[in-house]
């Protein structure tokens, strides 16, 4: 039997680097915050902490403690304090003398005069002490080229996400200090890593002009766009010793690894993410359709964070492809419970809405695939448009039209699942999270075929969260105007589902964080405020100290709980 504390209790790992010469990789095991060290044929605990970075001589790892101080730790277990920084330190590199790393000026008692740039710098703690690099603008990245000496910095006009990564630019940095300035980049700019085109020149992924919401791309400093025209989507680059990088990139429900140069490397059925390499070893968080996340290395999978997912027979997952209304290709995937259809369906849409369901394995502590099917229901995990996987003009669809051709697309999935006798079309729920929170407060205030639904930290009012969610304008784009130019009505209006309250029949839970800053906590509360005027039906929770991803054990165990309980009672 499966139980939410076994959901919630799995370890999982994050940040895999694999070291110079190729021979171990180094990762951290999260909520722990444990640093271990993976060999051909062993694993072992290293250190505590988290962001762990190797030294040139693949001797030592880097590692950050606290959140505030970098210890150089040695195979051998021995460790020395590198530098100790109490505002935080957002990110660390190593230096052959020294430690480079990101951190933030000191703030008394917290307090913040809004508007006004607090930047991270790069700092230097070497044997002549601490001093700062570069601190001009607000430091968001820095990356070391190949072989040692300049350092490629990213930075933002504000430590804010609006306007800052509205307003980016590169700087190539040397150790005394020098700098020199590239100019902007390309807005929502990060992942930079040298490349080696002639001279060496510097390559990142930043989104595709003109929208905010038309995905992700390879830029180079020099030539521009790399992968314009790609029907899918790059969403990682990794910097390579021999100045090649590697580009990994969502395609439709599966994943592939390019060089940036020599093309296609191999292609994954399922998901690849947080790629590192040195030497001839490659290093990938895995999963597929039934096997959970895992670390592996050189193809051999070295962790095992979930012993007990073989020992549980699973819902059966199953690929979809169909045809939207107007004939756009689309796939999703379908998760059903042992027996025979029809079942009450679930459809839980994804974040983002730059983001999508790959073929893997379905569980975690948001409503997900395989807690509901294993409770019973069919569960409908669709990609719309707007998703990542199938190119620019795909994910650009829903730039000022979030609600429209989207829903549609969700809604004929829906359709033809009923047609085909998988669905119950009495007992349909809908649920998600952020932006599928949105999706889910739309859906209720355009129809009422469903009979349960589930909101999770959704967007309400797109005006309210261009002006008090932390992404501003980014959001704005999406809902089609921020609230503030001239006299309505706003675009956004049209597109939020408070406009749509009157209309909810739909029972609904709405369940969101006291302290989520992505989507604020108001965005719930307007929600709430609406529907009990017009008396529908509907139970509010707030988790205290939640941000927009829950952390708390006991908060996640309570929503996976609630969750399911919810659809039991309505389905």
């Amino acid at each position: 039997m499966l139980t939410a504390e076994m959901v919630v209790d799995a370890l999982d790992v994050a940040d895999p680097v694999v070291s110079p010469d190729g021979n171990w990789v180094a990762y951290e095991l999260r909520p722990v915050g444990e640093v271990w060290l993976a060999g051909a044929s062993t694993a072992r605990r290293l250190a505590a902490g988290s962001k762990p970075r190797w030294a040139a001589d693949s001797r030592s790892l880097y590692v950050l403690v606290d959140g505030t101080a970098v210890h150089r730790v040695e195979l051998a277990g021995t460790s020395a304090v590198m530098v100790t920084w109490e505002p935080g330190i957002d990110d660390h590199l190593p230096l052959a003398d020294g430690v480079a790393f990101i951190a933030p000026d000191s703030v008394p008692d917290g307090i913040q005069v809004r508007g006004t740039v607090r930047p991270s710098r790069l700092r230097v703690a070497d044997s002549d002490g601490i001093r700062v690099l570069y601190g001009d603008r607000h430091v968001s990245e820095v990356a070391q080229q190949p072989g040692g000496g300049l350092l490629a910095v990213l930075t933002w006009s504000s430590n804010e996400i609006d306007p800052g990564l509205l307003e980016p630019e590169l700087h190539v940095v040397s150790l005394d200090g020098a700098v020199r300035d590239l100019g902007p980049a390309v807005v929502g700019a990060h992942s930079p890593v040298w490349r080696r085109a002639g001279d060496w020149r510097i390559a990142y992924l930043a989104l595709t002009p003109p929208s905010l919401q038309s995905g992700v791309a390879v830029y180079d400093v020099v030539d521009g766009n790399l992968t314009a025209g790609m029907p899918a989507c790059p969403f990682e680059l990794v910097q390579a010793e021999d100045g090649d990088p590697l580009m990994v990139v969502a395609e439709g429900l599966d994943t592939s690894l390019h060089r940036l140069s020599a093309g296609l490397v191999f292609r994954h059925t399922g998901l690849v993410k947080q790629v590192s390499v040195g030497g001839d070893s490659l290093a990938a968080i895995v999963s597929t359709a039934y096997e959970p996340q895992n670390l592996h290395f050189n193809g051999v999978r070295v962790t095992d964070t979930r012993p007990w997912a073989r020992d549980i027979t699973w819902g059966t997952q199953s690929r979809l492809s169909y045809q939207a209304s107007d004939g756009l290709e689309l796939d999703g995937l379908l998760v059903v419970p042992a027996g025979t259809g029809p079942f009450p369906l679930i459809t839980i849409v994804h974040g983002g809405p730059y983001d999508r369901y790959s073929d893997q394995f379905a569980l975690q502590w948001a409503p997900s695939g395989q807690w509901l099917a294993l409770a019973g229901y069919a569960v409908f995990l669709p990609n719309p448009r707007g998703s990542q996987g199938r190119g620019h003009a795909f994910a650009e669809a829903v730039s000022g039209a979030v609600g429209q051709e989207e829903w549609t697309d969700i809604l004929t999935g829906i359709d033809l699942l009923i047609a085909d006798g998988v669905a119950d079309p009495h007992r349909l729920g809908i649920a998600g999270w952020s932006h599928g929170g949105f999706m889910t407060a739309w859906a209720i205030g355009h129809t009422d075929r469903f009979a349960a639904a589930v909101m999770g930290a959704g967007v309400t009012d797109w005006g309210m969260l261009a002006g008090s969610g932390e992404w501003g304008r980014f959001e704005a784009a999406l809902g089609g105007s921020t609230g503030w130019e001239g006299v309505g009505p706003h675009p956004h209006d049209r597109l939020s589902p408070i406009s749509y309250a009157s209309a909810v029949r739909t029972p609904v839970l709405i369940v969101h964080g006291a302290e989520d800053t992505n989507v604020p906590l108001a965005q719930a509360e307007y929600f709430h405020r609406a529907l009990r005027h017009y008396g529908a039906e509907h139970e509010f929770v707030v988790y205290p100290r939640e941000g927009h991803s829950f952390r708390g054990r006991d908060h996640r165990l309570d929503l996976l709980n609630r969750t399911r309980a919810w659809f039991d009672r309505w389905l």
